[in-house]
């Protein structure tokens, strides 16, 4: 029988991850070297393995793109993007511009091509997301300042990169930069990106909490696959990658309450999937390339050491963080990792970068993953190192652009209204020019084909301006009590605020005013009188009224259910945390494991203020909380106990609150057995009743069951008799029940 050869050399593939991931492990090394590795060594290049063809790779490759994007997109969440705050964006843009120049311009020193240059400035820009987690919870540092902040630039790199590669799709197939073709695409996908929020968020939770009692977890796997893959293939039929349409509906789901079940039940589908894809990367890497190459790698390799450090810092201290916290910061970020391999992938399948650029980017991956920890490490003497050397004017110069704010931000009311009624008719116009899009394309030629004549443009017409009515409402309505209350203002010019209000009523009578011309030839007024009239109707109908607030309050109920779920859950709350000013003190949360040393003891006998400098704000117990808790409050096991201190002394606190108290030599012959017990006649437990043989007490044992011919007692009663030849069924610690056999016989 012949086996299909995507199966043999899936079989390779696993066979070598397998084995060389098992080393990684052993030496403490991250897997996705491990991976890469096996990749070059089961390649074809080695000739060490038989790969049956080639392309097989890249198909299973293509598939772990879409499931690492996946992943990636429920990792991101646009909710976390909005929250991440000005430092993360500012760092990120800062780095991913810093570094593109710095690649391209090291690309032409190395004598690339244009197009090679372009794609290296890219491969560079971005950190990895997966392999600096991974360091930061090995290291023990994940509850740090500089780490969230870290996170916060990652989440915003995802999305940058995203957006990168939709403009290197679209200069690979010109082979040019053209201007108008990168704006529109990047508006496209803008759009592509915006809807589908909306319709996710509007559509998703609602679509899974119905459906919840049907949803175990094997059908909820298969729905979750099954929406990711309907993604990409529609991101496809648009044009867009599969990885973006990958990553949208990962991002959506990440939006919904079931996101953490969806993260738990598709990370052993990730994690083997991303396990392929990385073998994959390895498996199209010639070694040969890579000691052909050797002068490129350690340029490019310092290039992204020295330009992540340097740019991520400094993208920090610009932002308003302190220098400390920034060398932190920028020393995390000093390696590339997956979105480099993918970027170098879509590269080498539209066939616009040269072969000799994988191999490079791969080794240049490896080295600054295998150093990611140290150069963590190395972070604060590194920052003792420039404090002591900095001349007295750049110390004073990054004091004050570092400076803490003022408790009280007073923005403009004025820039705030103008900002949420952008975002509200950004928002609103998208979906209604989507639907127009939708009826044109769609909707008007079915309704041809069953050749209605005029009355299918009629119907056409009337389906599309009655789908569209609920937004154009929300268009003219949305914020208007709060013009109103700015017109009542007399420090505040009119004019704009009605420039305003008539501006978004006008937009709504151009917008039904292209449905018209688009389906009748009537004539510019005509065409604006029913325009006219038509948003009128919508303006002041009641029924669309009913219907653009339900819309509405279906979609912020499910847009911020997750988030409220969570700020229930949590510890402490947003506007608490807020009130902590200082730079060196922030708030972290610790589980508490069953083998802490400070489990079932009071606080004031643990001392941790007096020991480890921290200061407990609050105990989580279940959906308890117990803020300032008193001395007298005992730690239980999986408390979350809430802390505030410096990185310094919450690491301490965390090492002393893990360490293992129990001897695990031990462990096996102190646990719990069961044994059986042959009563014979001279034992002096016959004639005696369970409770009077003193077994629990004396022993630490208990009688589960009294086995006698023809008989048998399960759990007896502490009243039954012990007689000659009763079979005794006992647990407990093996060595009690020895001691037990022993003086009973």
């Amino acid at each position: 029988m012949h086996l299909p050869t995507l199966i043999s050399d899936l079989a390779v593939i696993l066979l070598a991850a397998g084995i060389i991931t098992l080393l990684f492990k052993m030496i403490k090394q991250p897997v996705v070297l491990g991976y890469i590795i096996a990749g070059i060594i089961a390649g074809p290049a080695l000739h060490l393995f038989k790969i049956s063809n080639i392309d097989n790779i890249r198909i299973w490759a293509d598939i772990g793109v879409i499931f690492l994007l996946f992943s990636l997109g429920l990792d991101f969440s646009f909710k976390k993007l909005f929250n991440t705050g000005k430092t993360a964006f500012i760092t990120a843009f800062t780095i991913v511009i810093g570094m593109m120049v710095m690649g391209y311009l090291t690309g032409k020193a190395l004598g690339w091509t244009h197009m090679n240059c372009l794609f290296l400035g890219a491969m560079l820009a971005m950190s990895s997301t997966t392999i600096i987690i991974k360091s930061f919870d090995d290291l023990g540092i994940r509850n740090q300042l500089f780490a969230g902040l870290v996170i916060g630039i990652l989440i915003v790199e995802d999305l940058v990169a995203v957006i990168l590669m939709v403009v290197l799709g679209t200069i690979a197939k010109t082979n040019q930069i053209e201007g108008a073709d990168l704006v529109l695409n990047v508006l496209r996908m803008a759009m592509f990106v915006l809807i589908w929020f909306v319709c996710g968020i509007y559509l998703l939770p609602t679509f899974l909490k119905k459906s919840k009692k049907w949803m175990n977890d094997e059908t909820m796997l298969v729905v979750t696959l099954a929406l990711c893959l309907g993604m990409v293939l529609l991101a496809t039929e648009i044009g867009f990658s599969a990885a973006l349409g990958a990553f949208v509906m990962g991002s959506l789901l990440a939006e919904t309450v079931e996101a953490e079940r969806i993260e738990h039940l598709t990370r052993p589908v990730k994690d083997f999937f991303g396990a392929i894809f990385f073998v994959s990367v390895g498996m199209m890497i010639d070694p040969a390339g890579i000691a052909s190459g050797w002068v490129s790698i350690l340029v490019i390799t310092a290039v992204v050491i020295v330009g992540q450090i340097s740019f991520g810092t400094f993208g920090l201290i610009l932002s308003g963080q302190p220098l400390k916290v920034s060398i932190q910061s920028g020393f995390s970020l000093a390696q590339i990792g997956e979105f480099a391999f993918i970027i170098a992938t879509l590269g080498l399948s539209l066939k616009v970068i040269d072969p000799h650029i994988y191999p490079i980017i791969v080794a240049v991956s490896v080295i600054t993953t295998f150093f990611t920890p140290f150069f963590i490490k190395s972070a604060i003497p590194a920052y003792n190192y420039i404090h002591k050397k900095m001349p007295v004017h750049w110390a004073k110069a990054i004091q004050r652009l570092t400076a803490p704010p003022t408790l009280i931000n007073r923005q403009s009311d004025w820039y705030e209204l103008l900002k949420d009624l952008i975002r509200v008719m950004l928002v609103y116009l998208a979906i209604t020019v989507t639907i127009m899009f939708v009826g044109f394309i769609y909707l008007i030629p079915l309704l041809q084909e069953w050749h209605l004549g005029i009355s299918a443009n009629i119907v056409g017409a009337l389906i599309i301006i009655v789908a569209m009515a609920p937004f154009l409402r929300a268009m003219m309505i949305k914020r208007n009590n709060t013009i109103k209350n700015f017109i009542g203002n007399r420090d505040i010019s009119i004019g704009p605020l009605i420039t305003i209000i008539v501006g978004r009523i006008l937009l709504c009578v151009f917008l039904v005013m292209l449905v018209l011309a688009k389906l009748f030839d009537l004539g510019f007024l005509i065409d604006a009188l029913i325009a006219t009239a038509t948003v009128v109707l919508i303006l002041f109908s009641s029924w669309i009224k009913k219907g653009s607030i339900n819309i509405e309050k279906r979609f912020l109920t499910n847009l911020t259910e997750r988030q409220i779920r969570e700020d229930n859950n949590k510890p402490m709350k947003k506007e608490f945390v807020k009130h902590l000013l200082s730079r060196d003190i922030h708030l972290a949360d610790f589980e508490v494991q069953t083998h802490s040393p400070f489990v079932g003891k009071q606080l004031k006998e643990l001392h941790i203020r007096e020991d480890y400098g921290v200061n407990i704000v609050s105990i989580v117990r279940g959906n308890a909380r117990i803020h300032i808790p008193k001395g007298n409050e005992m730690i239980f096991p999986y408390d979350r106990i809430v802390v505030a201190g410096t990185d310094h002394q919450m690491m301490r606190f965390n090492y002393r609150m893990e360490e293992c108290t129990v001897n695990e030599e031990n462990v096996e012959q102190n646990d719990v057995v069961l044994e059986q017990l042959l009563l014979e006649e001279n034992s002096p437990l016959i004639g005696k009743t369970i409770r009077s043989s003193e077994i629990r007490e004396k022993y630490g044992c208990m009688i589960i069951g009294i086995e006698r011919p023809h008989k048998y007692l399960m759990n007896p009663e502490s009243s039954e008799e012990l007689k000659t030849s009763d079979i005794l069924w006992l647990v407990g610690e093996k060595q009690k029940i020895l001691q037990l056999v022993e003086q009973k016989q």
